[in-house]
């Protein structure tokens, strides 16, 4: 485990929940969850009833019964107000519309675990970057101060070589 760096803006439990997302690894993609029999045919029924397919489908279909039963061209199995094809209708709705919420279900709490695993990726680069930036601003510092160092032994020298040549240019006036 490595040590929270001096002069870090980052918290300490902002440190640890850094180092254990980097434990967690969550720049890697989450485990996709093992999906049950009922669960994939809740997937399969509201993609089909979800379809254009489907919609025009089912629509040439209740405009066939409603024509063969209107021109009684076939002998009137269903006569207006058709009553068959309002049970039909409401047989199929009472099933679809739950199977329908399930596959939603379903979805909203896949979606509900990539917006948490997204959160925690950006918490922990945000974090990362944060430390980022203390390394920069401590390396700038240690710079600056090796900068003025060798700015302080650099005048040190100049005042030397001036007192040397002050030193030398008495001598010559003298003489």
């Amino acid at each position: 485990m490595q040590k929270r760096p001096l002069n870090a803006r980052v918290s300490v439990e902002e440190y640890r929940l850094l180092q254990r997302l980097r434990d967690r690894k969550p720049a890697q993609n989450p485990p996709k969850s093992q999906t049950s029999l009922g669960d994939r045919l809740a997937d399969i029924v509201a993609d089909t009833v979800g379809s254009w397919r489907f919609i025009i489908i089912q629509s040439a279909l209740l405009i066939l019964w409603i024509i063969l039963n209107i021109t009684a061209y076939v002998k009137h199995w269903d006569p207006y107000p058709f009553i068959l094809l309002n049970l039909m209708l409401s047989f199929q709705a009472a099933y679809t519309a739950p199977i329908i919420m399930m596959s939603q279900n379903r979805q909203a709490n896949i979606d509900r675990q990539d917006a948490k695993y997204d959160y925690e990726v950006n918490q922990k680069a945000e974090l990362e970057i944060e430390l980022l930036h203390d390394k920069m601003n401590l390396l700038r510092e240690e710079e600056i101060v090796a900068i003025t160092q060798m700015l302080k032994a650099h005048q040190e020298q100049l005042q030397l070589i001036e007192s040397k040549l002050s030193e030398i240019s008495a001598r010559l006036i003298d003489n």
